[in-house]
């Protein structure tokens, strides 16, 4: 279970750590690699590259079977210098160790995407920073959004898939010129297809300022020819209660506010903080106190929802590095005894 995301000024400093024997960046350790790096442990690099920063625990939830194997698997990377980690400090309890793409990691899936190391834009010194920066609260946040749907898609008896999932990097690579969401995603059950740019909100943005980002999802709306829901998370139901109220003015100011469809849900209107699957949206307009599930996004506006296929050409361009991973790990590898 995914626990409430931890405030920023609860992620200040850090933990000293027992040093642990690394191996040196060289050829031969490169070519050592290519026998000892498997498809899913490849994959967790890929995604770490796309979306920068993530906890073991997110890592447990959508990669592996249980703590154990991927305590064991996450020390084999970090030794490798594959994966890179650090662990916030926190004055009760301890953070779960955070985990970065490391230079081993970005020359494997360079090489296997068939670019030079340079061309994937990967530079260690601002990955390894992101445990200073003031952002890291939010990204680990929102990324909570999409691996605890990777999660329910794994589990025995599920019934959606997530399809897609981009960060807000990429988000700002395609839509940048007009609006940067924080994340972009796809959800598929019961034959259905719901898709919605993601805002996470921390709770340290004035609401004007995030009210007024609807005028710019408008402008995309109509650039595009594409409706997309918003969907806005808020860390407490009193923020949220607050954010609807500007939320609904801005939309009324909107000249077409039907092109701008927004929801909006907090940490404590379902089971699970994070989980966006459960029925916990509610429109923005919406005066009743029912909630709606993810994949019945559809239900919550009078005019159907024009989906379509939002990923633009591959990039190709050297400065845009990979393709986005699939959001779905392969499968775990087969263990052979002799």
């Amino acid at each position: 279970m995914v626990s409430n995301p931890t405030p920023q000024r609860q992620l200040r400093g850090h933990r000293p750590q027992r040093p642990a024997p690394r191996v040196l960046n060289s050829a031969e350790h490169h070519a050592w690699l290519t026998g000892h790096l498997t498809d899913r442990d490849r994959w967790l690099c890929r995604m770490l590259f796309e979306h920068h920063v993530l906890t073991s625990t997110q890592i447990v939830e959508f990669a592996f079977p249980g703590r154990r194997a991927a305590n064991l698997r996450l020390r084999d990377l970090y030794r490798w210098g594959v994966l890179h980690r650090f662990q916030p400090h926190r004055d009760l309890g301890s953070h779960p160790m955070h985990y970065v793409l490391d230079t081993a990691g970005a020359v494997a899936i360079a090489h296997e995407a068939g670019l030079d190391p340079k061309e994937l834009g990967y530079n260690r010194e601002r990955e390894i920073g992101r445990a200073y920066s003031l952002q890291l609260g939010h990204t680990i946040g929102c990324n909570g959004l999409f691996t605890t749907l990777i999660r329910r898609s794994r589990q025995p008896d599920a019934t959606g898939t997530l399809t897609a999932w981009w960060s807000a990097t990429r988000c700002g690579r395609h839509w940048g010129d007009i609006v940067n969401p924080d994340g972009y995603g796809r959800w598929r059950q019961n034959g259905r297809e719901v898709e919605w740019f993601a805002e996470f909100d921390f709770g340290t943005e004035q609401l004007s300022r995030l009210a007024g980002k609807l005028t710019h999802y408008a402008r995309l709306a109509d650039t595009t020819g594409i409706t997309t829901p918003i969907l806005l998370w808020f860390p407490t139901a009193a923020r949220e209660a607050s954010a609807r109220r500007v939320l609904a003015e801005a939309l009324r100011a909107l000249g077409d506010p039907g092109r701008v469809p927004v929801a909006t849900t907090s940490a404590e209107a379902a089971t699970d903080p994070l989980d966006m699957a459960e029925a916990r949206w509610r429109r923005i307009g919406d005066t009743s106190d029912g909630r709606t599930a993810l994949a019945d996004l559809y239900t919550l506006w009078p005019a159907p929802l024009q989906h379509t296929e939002h990923r633009p050409a591959a990039d190709t361009a050297p400065t845009t590095g990979l393709a986005p991973p699939s959001p779905q790990p392969p499968p775990a590898p087969v263990r052979r005894w002799s």
